[in-house]
């Protein structure tokens, strides 16, 4: 308590003086105020927090609550492990091997005599730049929500009389270190670990390798909900620690369940929600990769709890059947963090169901202080039974290893490594909020919903459906498929060929009120057909009756917003 009212004391200042050469800036006008760092200046809303980290070196760089940190993080930092949740917030600290670091290649360097960078890109929700003629590195953290505001204090960026220029180190002249982890993470694990909001130094995980009973540490890696700054995080430090036998749990903290309380949640509408959690996959194993995280390991999407109802529920099984889908694709295991009695016991109750995709492991959090992977009630013991478990079993405790505490979860897993189940027509996606065209050298998600449409209709793309490449075989299968619906036998799959493959099979009368897997076939082939997004999810209700008559109205049926015989016609003729 006392740390964080002296933090807080700080909330008030335009900016703190200390070893960094922060100096006050002129009086700001209301709305914002000037913070100057080693001759880089920017204006930032008068309700930022500004910490001087050399002043205060164990404070807690978070992006939870906005703020701008002056200087170095320490290497023993006050942050509580449960923190989740971002705002905005920037780290301006001097330009030296250790902060070249974090340098990618998605880095900007500002021109000559300019403090910004205009076209920096934005990777894993986070804003890196090098300003060398102030020889400062400025790192920028945001959600989908604040991304613009960050980019506007970042243009606002001036050099001051006090800039001194400090140029990166040359690639070749920073540490060599070979840059990927020692095999698949976690791998093949059966013990303690912990997890803490931000990577903990070297020097800390030295201590606690040493002193400590824990060797599998979590680390958030990707994610527009992350909380805490990673200064520590790199390709090296990842390679450091697997390499002295640390095994590592990447997790993505990213969009949460629609019925929670975040501001970053996923769409109610589980075929959005589905298309979110696979572009949240492949962001994270962009994440993974750049960290050299290798394929083969697993990644847990971190979904905090939620008062669960139906339709809540539904989303967040979609979200997490995308997010599987694709890290298969990517040849990763799929995780789930959440906690044992709501995201946990969601994915319990759909674990034979079709619809969804399972998880590969499953962490839940039930801090009942026991260090095993006992589910208890709320994980049948038949469920994720070969080494597919985490159990975190008491959270935001302080421990102290070698002189160097850290705010922790604990864990213990029991985990396997193993190979992504390979893509099966079982498994594929077809909910899309909509659906492109396709044509030869094609790729993803969307090639392998239209391949394995065609082998269910008859007409094999080849085997080893589905690939998710429009290769040769797959034109083919699409040109024999538009002759027998009378289509032009173009092997391009545009609106009509995609009407037709979403809406083949029975054609029973629908109506509002109806329910089951028709109404869902209705809801896509709807979709491709008007070319706007028609809600995939079993229920005729006023959305997909309109959709019906809008279709009825377009091609000349009878607008009564009922599907009979001459609308279902209508549909499987691609028209």
């Amino acid at each position: 308590m006392g740390r964080l009212a002296a933090l807080a004391a700080l909330a008030g200042l335009t900016a703190v003086s200390g070893i960094g050469s922060a100096t006050a800036a002129p009086a700001p006008v209301p709305d914002d105020k000037a913070v100057v760092y080693r001759g880089y200046q920017i204006r930032v809303p008068s309700s930022w927090r500004i910490v001087d980290l050399d002043e205060h070196p164990r404070a807690c760089v978070r992006f939870d609550r906005p703020a701008v940190y002056l200087g170095r993080p320490g290497d023993r930092n006050d942050c509580p492990a449960g923190l989740i949740g971002r705002t905005a917030g920037l780290v301006v600290q001097p330009i030296d091997r250790q902060s070249a670091e974090q340098v990618t290649d998605t880095t900007a360097v500002a021109r000559r005599g300019s403090a910004t960078a205009p076209s920096a890109a934005s990777e894993n929700d986070t804003i890196r730049i090098a300003v060398e003629d102030a020889g400062v590195l400025v790192t920028a953290a945001h959600t989908p929500r604040t991304r613009g505001q960050v980019r506007g204090i970042l243009d606002s960026a001036e050099l001051t009389a006090d800039a001194r220029r400090t140029e990166l180190p040359a690639a070749g002249d920073r540490d060599s270190a070979p840059l990927a982890a020692a095999g698949p993470q976690p791998g093949d694990f059966l013990g303690k670990g912990f997890d803490a909001c931000a990577a903990p130094s070297q020097a800390a995980m030295d201590a606690w390798l040493a002193n400590s009973p824990y060797r599998a540490v979590g680390v958030y890696i990707s994610g527009a909900t992350r909380a805490c700054s990673q200064p520590n995080l790199t390709s090296t430090w990842v390679n450091n620690q697997t390499g002295k036998g640390w095994r590592l749990i990447p997790i993505d903290v990213g969009r949460q369940a629609p019925c929670s309380a975040f501001s970053n949640r996923m769409s109610s509408d589980p075929a959005t929600a589905r298309s979110q959690g696979a572009g949240a996959a492949s962001a994270s194993v962009t994440a993974a990769q750049n960290l050299g995280v290798p394929a083969g390991s697993a990644l847990y999407s971190d979904i905090e709890g939620y008062a669960s109802t139906a339709s809540c529920k539904a989303a967040v099984m979609s979200y997490l059947s995308g997010w599987t889908e694709q890290l298969h694709a990517q040849g990763y295991l799929s995780g789930l963090y959440s906690s044992a009695s709501s995201g946990i016991a969601d994915a319990v109750s759909v674990y034979d169901d079709p619809a969804y995709l399972r998880v590969d492991h499953i962490w839940f959090a039930w801090w009942n202080g026991r260090a095993d992977t006992d589910g208890g009630s709320y994980v049948p013991a038949t469920h994720w039974a070969n080494h597919q478990r985490l159990h975190q079993y008491a959270g935001e405790v302080s421990e102290s290893y070698g002189g160097y505490p850290i705010n922790i979860d604990r864990n213990y897993l029991d985990v396997g490594s193993g190979t992504p189940p390979p893509a099966t027509c079982t498994t594929t996606n077809l909910d899309f909020t909509a659906y492109p065209v396709l044509r030869s050298g094609a790729t993803g998600a969307p090639v392998r919903a239209a391949q394995c449409l065609l082998e269910s209709a008859g007409y094999s793309p080849g085997s080893g459906t589905p690939t998710g490449t429009y290769d040769a075989a797959t034109v083919n299968a699409v040109q024999a498929f538009q002759s027998s619906r009378g289509l032009t036998a173009d092997g391009i799959t545009g609106a009509r060929t995609w009407t037709a493959l979403l809406s083949r099979g029975t054609t029973p009368t629908l109506q509002n009120g109806s329910t089951g897997e028709a109404v869902r076939r209705l809801q896509r082939a709807l979709t491709a057909a008007l070319g706007r997004t028609v809600g995939i999810d079993g229920i005729f209700g006023s959305g997909t009756d309109q959709a019906v008559r809008d279709y009825q109205s377009t091609r000349g049926l009878g607008v009564d917003g009922i599907v009979g015989a001459g609308t279902w016609s209508a549909l499987q003729s691609g028209r």
